[in-house]
């Protein structure tokens, strides 16, 4: 098959969706779309790293607050990043700091392209979409 055919990498297709959430723009590297990976991948990471820095939240799930489930897999849907920043203790967020609601706007914002990535690799993979 050849682009925009729905040729992908010898892996399966969760495998491929998995690890394109999991780094962004890596499903687009391993499609074979270089230039486009490293475009989206840097906008997700700087959106993130701006996010952080700006004292925005890693939001979790809150008993009693539905919305914060929406958010939160905005969130989680960062990937990779998600977890280093937790695992760093990083996002907890300082509601008082005057840039706290930017940075969650960053942070989510950074989850739901990344999010957006996925779609787009799996609509490539499947020939959805001409590449």
């Amino acid at each position: 098959m050849g682009r925009g055919e729905g040729a992908r990498p010898g892996l399966p297709l969760a495998v491929l969706l998995g690890l394109a959430w999991l780094v962004p723009g890596l499903g687009h590297v391993l499609l074979g779309r270089k230039s486009r990976a490293w475009v989206f991948g840097a906008v997700v990471l700087v959106s993130f790293v701006v996010g952080i820095l700006c004292q925005g939240e890693l939001i979790l799930p809150k008993p009693g607050d539905p919305l914060s489930y929406f958010a939160a897999v905005a969130t989680v849907g960062n990937g990779l990043l998600f977890f280093l920043a937790r695992l760093l203790g990083l996002g907890d967020g300082v509601p008082t700091a005057v840039t706290y609601e930017y940075g969650n706007t960053f942070l989510l914002t950074a989850g739901i392209m990344n999010l957006l990535l996925v779609l787009d690799t799996y609509d490539m993979a499947v020939g959805k979409k001409e590449w």
